[in-house]
């Protein structure tokens, strides 16, 4: 019987990109869920082999029942052991559970667009010295006390990865996206986000993608092998 990943998106146009790929790769089954819009996740964690907690436009703050909801199943995963990768919203949504703060920044910044992060003291290999990666964030976590820094930047968002243990790791960028994914975000997302303080043109992002995309590919594809070693 082959391995499955619960893939939990926020919009039901979502898709999980090159990580969806990858583990299709690997002989995975994906199994996608809305959860934030009522969508039922499986009731033991343990049903599945594998859980990656996907972006949206929702911020991790948000005081509604399916934000709450998914909060607590986050928890749930990491108690039972599962491995856990949360992007960018999920990461924060990790932090959060995990009783870090997230928030905008106080001056509206955001990362929209390749940006350069960088490995740190204690990434033990889990990082490039140096990487360009994709963002679409407004928000920003801080580092959990139980956490382990792995990547960082300069500027407004410091903290872009962190680890509670080899099996449960958080990122603020989106190794998942595809050129074909990036057009549809700059295509659909909501005009607004082109006056956002620190988002790059869609001309800028397609160039961002055709010099940085393959090594964040090769980033993914090692990370995937490191993360489910023991999984597989």
């Amino acid at each position: 019987m082959s391995k499955r990943f619960l893939a939990i998106v926020h919009q039901e146009t979502s898709v999980t990109g090159r990580i969806g790929d990858a583990f299709a790769a690997r002989g995975w089954a994906e199994d996608k869920r809305v959860g934030i819009l009522g969508e039922p996740l499986p009731e033991d964690p343990r049903e599945v082999d594998a859980v990656v907690v996907f972006g949206g436009p929702q911020s991790a703050y948000d005081d509604d029942p399916g934000m709450r909801a998914e909060h607590d199943y986050v928890e749930r995963v990491m108690k039972a052991g599962v491995p856990l990768l949360g992007v960018c919203l999920g990461a924060q949504i990790m932090a959060r559970v995990l009783g870090a703060e997230v928030a905008p920044d106080p001056e509206e910044h955001s990362e929209i667009g390749y940006y350069p992060v960088r490995r740190t003291a204690d990434a033990h290999g889990f990082f490039p010295e140096q990487m360009y990666v994709y963002h679409w964030h407004r928000d920003g976590f801080e580092l959990p006390r139980s956490a382990t820094l792995l990547a960082e930047a300069d500027g407004k968002f410091p903290n872009q990865a962190f680890a509670v243990d080899r099996k449960t790791y958080g990122i603020q960028f989106h190794p998942e996206v595809t050129a074909r994914m990036i057009n549809r975000w700059c295509t659909h997302a909501p005009y607004a986000w082109r006056y956002r303080k620190g988002a790059q043109s869609h001309a800028l992002q397609r160039r961002g993608y055709a010099a940085h995309d393959a090594r964040l590919g090769r980033w993914l594809e090692d990370f995937l092998d490191h993360w489910l070693e023991d999984e597989v």
